[in-house]
């Protein structure tokens, strides 16, 4: 099962099984409405596929199945495409929920079907009562609100609210209950399958190792950036769509008045206008076009008011006019004064021409009045009708809430994806590279091949820029490592010349010096030996790096570089030196100093090589007391590299044959040195030197073999 979970699933096959999960969710959730349909039951069940796909997939797919399952069944029922975005914030609460570890354990699971609910039954309250024009709705919600009303005295609102909520409750929880089932039930082996595509089109919780996820990310920036752009686009098209629908539906306000006010004008005859005034209701033809009029006020929502007047200039004397539920009717003959609209417009209206809508909004409400002039002369008179605009403000804010909902609704479903993207495509290919940079390692060639072969290896195909830039490091890094490779392969041979160049410099002095053999290699050789046992033993463990032990070393062969400078017959004195032959012998210290100074002004640089030259060639003869040559320097005033040559320099001259002297034997001179500890060297390099006495020996011992 564990092999089978680890296997590689092609892109090709996880585009397939996302769809196929996401199909199978949408048709579970058609399958559970349409069984509640069955059943009649006063639920939903609309939510099963979703969650189940929550358990399976994760977040991509829920959310999917969540947006398209409103988008197909409202291709048969329209107002339900308008709650998607409530699907896709449950979906969303789903997958978060799954992963926390909430939905498959009791307790929690109650407070996850508390929060769908809320989402299900509060936010999607508040949208039926925007959709349905301030009305809580049809079916058992809608019958369970008026209850609730009749009972408890409730606002609508509220009382819509709290009986979505309790059916919900009930709903979400045997949603949640089936998913759980089936998502049981379901074959091990089909869920580990799963599992693996779950893990590739996961989101990263983290960057990289080593990376460090900052505050205002990559993937966050691309996120904005589609949020803020998708946002602007369709704010832009809600603010037009809302202009036109309510130029429309004021246009289609103004049909409907001049309908009923053609009408009117057809069916009153100008010629009788001065017998309708005088007669009234008492004229049979005018009581009838009167019902006429009650019958088409009530027959149409919108009409506030229906009168016919004949305009004047001193008022308008009113021909017919209803009453209504608001206002009671004006007498006919009774001259009313003319309002603004009226005044504005006195030469047209005493002219019988067409005149204008008016929109007017006093104490009257807020009507759309379209009036129709017929007749002609002193029997010039103007059907009119009134609408009234409330019902308009209604219609364009369900309007505005259908769009709103849809745009969130599509606005999740985007945001999802290009987050998601962002992640896969952008944010964790560009951490994968930066990972694998930063940690690349110079140090050693087998550290550097390893971090070669790391960064070739980042399996980065997203093919773009991207991609483009990966090939484009790890081209430069290839390269880069090959002409490292060539310049330490001069370098090495560059250091070997030097070195050999040194050491024949070396020899030329020392063999001018028929007494000291090979002086200057085993002096080398102990000065390492030294360095290495005060590491291994902590003596000024701060000190002894790895480049200072190897200036230190090579150097080692110029501690005598200045006897080039003493002549040849106090070098090769056979007795014992007068005063001033040994004040001679002494400047060899400084001479070498100046001649590894000049060398410093030439490189033009205080290399750590040189500067360890310097040291060892002037202050190889101090001592620890002060009483040393050629400066007197006491303690840790004297150079470190220089102290351990003093004792590397003594205990060669002390094993070494001289025509003024036998040599000593090992043990007398190590004698030598530990009695001298504190006076002549520092104590702490004898201690070093003692505790390698095994490896001095055999160099000394070795050399006394070979003279």
């Amino acid at each position: 099962m564990e092999d089978f979970s680890q296997q590689r699933i092609g892109k090709r096959r996880s585009i397939g099984m996302f769809f196929a999960l996401v199909a199978c969710g949408v048709l579970l959730n058609i399958l559970g409405t349409t069984v509640n349909g069955w059943l009649g039951l006063p639920f939903y069940f609309d939510n099963i596929g979703t969650i189940l796909t929550a358990l399976v997939g994760g977040y991509l797919p829920c959310i999917a199945v969540g947006f398209f399952y409103n988008l197909i069944v409202g291709i048969g029922d329209p107002i339900t495409t308008y709650y998607c975005f409530i699907s896709v914030i449950i979906a969303w609460a789903a997958a978060f929920f799954v992963r926390i570890g909430w939905l498959n354990r009791f307790p929690h699971m109650l407070a996850a079907v508390l929060v769908f609910a809320a989402f299900g039954g509060v936010v999607g309250g508040v949208l039926t009562w925007f959709l349905y024009g301030f009305s809580v709705g049809e079916g058992v919600a809608g019958v369970m609100t008026e209850q609730m009303m009749r009972l408890t005295g409730m606002p609508s609102f509220a009382a819509g609210l709290l009986a979505n909520f309790f059916i919900d409750i009930v709903d979400k929880l045997i949603t949640t209950l089936i998913s759980l089932l089936i998502w049981k039930l379901l074959p091990k082996r089909l869920l580990a399958y799963y599992n693996v595509f779950r893990r590739q089109i996961a989101f990263r919780r983290s960057a990289a190792v080593g990376v460090k996820r900052k505050k205002f990310s990559l993937r966050s920036k691309v996120l904005l950036l589609v949020a803020s752009s998708t946002t602007l686009v369709a704010v832009s098209v809600v603010m037009v769509c809302v202009y036109q629908f309510h130029q429309s539906t004021v246009q289609s306000y103004a049909e409907q008045g001049r309908s009923v006010t053609t009408m009117m004008a057809q069916m009153i005859n100008p010629e009788k206008i001065e017998a309708y005034v005088q007669k009234g209701n008492a004229d049979d033809e005018y009581h009838d076009i009167e019902q006429t009029l009650y019958s088409v006020n009530a027959g149409v929502p919108e009409i506030t008011y229906i009168y016919v007047y004949q305009i004047r200039e001193d008022g308008a004397r009113v021909v017919f006019d209803l009453d209504t539920a608001q206002t009671e009717a004006d007498e006919p003959g009774e001259i009313v004064p003319l309002d603004d609209f009226m005044q504005a417009h006195l030469d047209e209206f005493l002219a019988g021409k067409e005149v204008e809508n008016a929109v007017t909004n006093d104490e009257y409400g807020w009507l759309l009045t379209v009036y129709q002039p017929f007749g002609e002369g002193k029997n010039l008179c103007y059907a009119a009708v009134d609408l009234s605009m409330d019902r308009l403000r209604s219609l364009e804010l369900a309007f505005l809430t259908r769009i709103v909902s849809l745009f969130l609704g599509f606005l999740s479903l985007i945001l999802i994806f290009a987050l998601w993207i962002a992640e896969h495509f952008i944010a964790d290919p560009i951490n994968r590279i930066t990972a694998a940079t930063l940690h690349f390692a110079y140090d050693s060639p087998d550290a550097r091949r390893e971090s070669v072969k790391c960064i070739c290896g980042l399996d980065i195909q997203t093919g773009d820029e991207i991609e483009s830039l990966k090939n484009a490091i790890q081209k430069t890094t290839s390269d880069t490592m090959g002409y490292i490779e060539e310049v330490q392969k001069h370098g090495e041979r560059i250091s070997n010349l030097q070195n050999g160049l040194i050491m024949v410099l070396a020899d030329m002095v020392e063999s001018r010096d028929s007494y000291t053999g090979d002086h200057i290699r085993k002096t080398a050789a102990y000065t390492r030996i030294i360095l290495e046992q005060m590491r291994r033993d902590g003596i000024y463990a701060d000190r002894l790096t790895d480049a200072y032990i190897e200036d230190v070393i090579n150097s080692a062969p110029l501690h005598d570089i200045g006897k080039i400078h003493v002549p040849d017959a106090v070098l090769n004195k056979p007795g014992r030196l007068t005063d001033e032959e040994f004040a001679l012998m002494r400047e060899h210290t400084t001479a070498g100093s100046e001649i590894i100074e000049k060398a410093i002004r030439t490189v033009g640089g205080d290399s750590g090589y040189l500067k360890e030259a310097k040291n060892l060639a002037a202050y190889h003869h101090e001592k620890w007391n002060g009483k040393g040559y050629p400066s007197g320097l006491a303690g840790e005033e004297i150079p470190l590299s220089a102290r351990v040559m003093a004792v590397a320099d003594v205990f060669d001259a002390l094993v070494s044959r001289r025509v003024y002297k036998p040599p000593f034997p090992i043990d007398k001179a190590i004698d030598i040195i530990r009695a001298d500890a504190g006076t002549h060297f520092d104590a702490k390099v004898v201690e070093a030197f003692l505790h390698a006495e095994p490896e001095i020996r055999k160099v000394a011992e070795e050399h006394e073999t070979e003279s």
